[in-house]
């Protein structure tokens, strides 16, 4: 694969859709107007998600003719080049993909092999916007601001890149989590015309079940996806039961605090019964304390609900480290002594820039020393305010509140 150059300047977006956004109904119209028969749209589509085509090209099935129209109109691939990166000795992937108008945007393949009563995994997560603008601290995506939402097809098309890859290998992608850049209750229509592109026999062809969708808290987001009854995974990036803290480690708590964030969760699970996914980036001295594992086990008790505990990747420009590991599993004990289930997840791939953003982070340069040091003194600040039970007067980010 091409490698994906540093900051690349910005251009002007490739007008013609991707292909892999098409639903199926258009393109068989789209051939219909051009006198040709319905089964062309079959071909295509065949060519889009059989999982080895990189190209219009290679869709052999179609006259020279052809393939040349559907080239003029569509775009087979909306990823222009790919870096690709391993660690854990090939049980990591991590690509780093540049959009036709150089917009840089990441997803993670990660490889699980077969245990004794569990089948081999094959997990990718995959991003929804390029940069983000909740802004959370310990997250590499919030260093870079916000550029711009994902098409459905920049989006569906992470996911063919990691298929092609393992359809090499004669293996098929099981789970596809929406945890990368990005979040996509921001970006909800087209992340939803994506999970349909996935969970379409036609198309991709991925149970519902085997996808997850996780926010920040974007409460209108979260009762949209109720009334709509989706049997999807919801996961709810919580990070901490107390709103003083919330309002630091996630900006967008700043509108909706966690009351109605939880409360909206728990709807979810009640109209859909999947239970919730709640995800807890477990920074040292900062959310990790006895009295967080405390709040945290009232706020859920009872809930049908599970807890993973993510150790925090090493991020630049921030002052934390994450929890040691005899913290993590001492919290991990009080949540499930108040009977939540509770997972502690290692990390992986750390050696290849494992927290989401990174590599775009690192590709976009670094900031001036001392706006970083600045960045540091405020989050110490505001982490020690928080913990004293001080609530933040800072705005809502821009583009959250809405």
């Amino acid at each position: 694969m091409a490698p994906v150059p540093g900051a690349a300047a910005r251009q002007e977006r490739d007008p013609r859709p991707g292909l892999s956004g098409v639903e199926p109904g258009v393109l068989e119209a789209w051939f219909e107007g051009r006198g040709q028969p319905a089964y062309r749209a079959r071909q295509v589509a065949d060519a889009v998600w059989g999982g080895r085509a990189a190209a219009t090209g290679e869709a052999r099935t179609l006259p020279t003719a052809l393939r040349a129209e559907v080239d003029a109109a569509f775009r087979f691939d909306t990823v222009a080049e790919t870096d690709l990166q391993t660690a854990d000795g090939g049980l990591t992937e991590k690509a780093l993909h540049r959009l036709s108008d150089g917009a840089l945007v990441e997803s993670v393949l990660m490889h699980y092999p077969a245990k004794p009563g569990q089948r081999e995994r094959h997990t990718l997560c995959i991003s929804s916007q390029a940069g983000c603008a909740v802004g959370c601290p310990f997250c590499a995506t919030g260093e870079l601001g916000f550029t711009r939402d994902l098409e459905t097809a920049e989006i569906v098309d992470q996911v063919r890149h990691a298929a092609r890859r393992l359809a090499a290998h004669g293996r098929r992608l099981t789970n596809v989590v929406f945890m990368g850049m990005g979040e996509p209750l921001l970006n909800l229509d087209r992340v939803l015309a994506a999970v349909d592109a996935l969970n379409d026999p036609r198309r991709f062809g991925l149970g519902a079940r085997h996808i997850t969708v996780s926010t920040s808290g974007v409460v209108p987001g979260m009762k949209r996806l109720t009334a709509l009854g989706p049997q999807f995974t919801l996961a709810v990036s919580l990070h901490a039961a107390r709103d003083a803290l919330r309002d630091v480690l996630v900006p967008l708590n700043r509108r909706w605090p966690i009351a109605e964030v939880v409360g909206a969760a728990r709807e979810h699970a009640k109209a859909t019964s999947r239970r919730v996914s709640y995800e807890v980036t477990m920074i040292g001295g900062v959310n990790d304390t006895d009295a967080d594992a405390r709040a945290m086990a009232e706020l859920l008790r009872g809930d049908h609900a599970h807890v993973n505990l993510i150790p925090m990747n090493p991020v630049a420009h921030t002052p934390w480290t994450a929890s040691p590991m005899d913290v993590i599993e001492r919290f991990e004990a009080t949540l499930r002594e108040a009977g939540i289930a509770t997972t502690v997840r290692r990390n992986r791939g750390q050696e290849i820039g494992a927290a989401c953003g990174q590599l775009a982070a690192e590709r976009a340069g670094e900031p001036p020393a001392a706006a970083v040091a600045r960045r540091r003194e405020r989050l110490i600040d505001e982490s020690a305010a928080a913990l004293r039970g001080e609530r933040s007067h800072e705005p809502v980010p821009t583009g959250v509140g809405d």
